[in-house]
């Protein structure tokens, strides 16, 4: 009985844990369409997780998965619990915690011209939404941007009263956006702007896993009883 009460704590610790994740996966949805086949490819391919960081921070991580022909060039971050400017990049030459990024890497804050290319008005720099913005120093294939196989962390502060709660929130619901310029897509290695979509897994809240557990738990007593 004694075995069965740790393993049942052991559980609720775990559950408690699984349902309080401290970070998210999300997936791009196409904003422009200048060759559909592209914009299919930059769906596949890019993601985004969100990860509790710091005191107060939250970490950005870009990845482009592959395998097709690819590169961000530009990241734009719009509206919502960010302060400006970013804290941190991890990339060949900046890093996080003496940690540096991916060694085939290399952006720079502030630099991405006058806002995401393809998007409505409130991505223009000009007009203030902007909260911050980080793009390759030397853009090409193979030289500086997020090619396949390849990723980019960006920290951020958070403002007063923001917890990474808040971040997730305005990502589900449009409150926050990030937008990506991404080149060199495909065959004819064209062009495309993608902003974030929808998470791509939702972690199971803990009171339901805990049912499920108290329910087999409960079988597994019964058939030692009757055993």
């Amino acid at each position: 009985m004694k075995k069965l009460i740790y393993m049942m704590v052991l559980l609720c610790m775990g559950m408690t844990a699984w349902g309080n994740p401290t970070s998210y996966t999300y997936s791009f949805d196409g904003i422009t369409n200048n060759t559909p086949a592209n914009v299919v490819i930059g769906e596949a391919q890019l993601f985004m997780d969100v990860t509790a960081y710091g005191s107060n921070q939250v970490m950005f991580t870009f990845r482009n998965t592959g395998p097709q022909p690819s590169f961000i060039a530009a990241i734009y971050f719009k509206d919502g619990s960010l302060l400006a400017p970013i804290a941190y990049l991890q990339d060949v030459d900046d890093s996080i915690a003496s940690v540096f990024g991916d060694p085939n890497v290399d952006f720079s804050e502030g630099t991405s011209g006058n806002g995401l290319p393809g998007g409505d008005s409130t991505w223009k720099i000009s007009n203030g939404f902007i909260v911050d913005d980080a793009s390759a120093d030397s853009p090409g294939t193979n030289k500086d941007g997020v090619d396949p196989g390849e990723w980019l962390a960006i920290v951020f502060n958070l403002q007063s009263g923001s917890n990474f709660g808040n971040v997730i929130y305005e990502l589900d619901n449009d409150e926050l956006q990030i937008g990506l310029h991404v080149q060199g897509i495909g065959t004819n290695s064209g062009s495309e702007s993608f902003a974030n979509n929808g998470r791509v897994t939702v972690p199971v809240p803990a009171g339901v896993l805990l049912v499920g557990v108290g329910v087999s738990l409960v079988g597994w007593l019964r058939r030692r009883r009757m055993v």
